[in-house]
């Protein structure tokens, strides 16, 4: 029997698919979480063989969770299903060792398929998103530019990137202002969303 642990904010469409997997032999649903802290938690008290991870839900998103439970629950193979694919975060969720990587589109049928391959030590990645992520291209940020955008993701002040990296406040901002012209972004913040949607961070 291969366990499941579900994690999905949507309450609805994560008890549907626990309930059309229930009806698959070889499977069973152990625990269900709405939240990437709630999915921590489960997967650490339940041990599940296979964590299937929505990749946009509250708290730590799916990645991050997978990235944690390679960690702390070895054993368990992480799955990432979403509705906002993105070549970028399959980039870094092939790079954090998930297994599979699957829009919501996927019939529970065909997830029981891939949840069986990827307990099997298998890999799927759904062909469209491959595709995206072939044609997606490599970060056209510098090393420095990259780590200092990290800094900005979360609203962290100039003054702070910059002690942070041992940096004066006016090298941190050219720094940022490259970034931002590079990726065609108004301000770090939104050069930040930017390379994280497209994987670059």
């Amino acid at each position: 029997m291969i366990t499941v642990l579900l994690a999905d904010d949507e309450h609805l469409i994560r008890g549907a698919v626990a309930s059309l997997l229930t009806l698959e032999d070889d499977i069973t649903v152990v625990a269900q979480a709405g939240t990437g802290d709630e999915a921590l938690a489960m997967a650490r008290a339940h041990r599940p063989d296979v964590a299937v991870l929505d990749l946009q839900m509250p708290g730590p998103d799916g990645l991050t969770v997978a990235s944690r439970l390679r960690e702390s629950v070895p054993e368990c193979a992480s799955l990432i299903v979403t509705s906002h694919a993105r070549a970028g975060a399959l980039k870094r969720a092939l790079s954090l060792g998930v297994r599979g990587f699957v829009p919501k589109t996927v019939s529970a049928h065909r997830l029981a398929q891939i949840i069986r391959t990827v307990h099997s030590g298998g890999r799927y990645v759904d062909p469209e998103l491959a595709a995206d992520a072939i044609t997606a291209g490599e970060s056209p940020l510098t090393p420095r530019e990259t780590e200092l955008l990290a800094y900005a993701e979360y609203g962290a002040p100039v003054a702070d990137i910059a002690a942070r990296a041992s940096l004066s406040v006016g090298t941190v901002r050219n720094y940022l202002s490259s970034a931002a012209m590079k990726l065609g972004a108004e301000n770090r913040h939104v050069a930040a969303r930017l390379a994280r949607e497209n994987g670059w961070l």
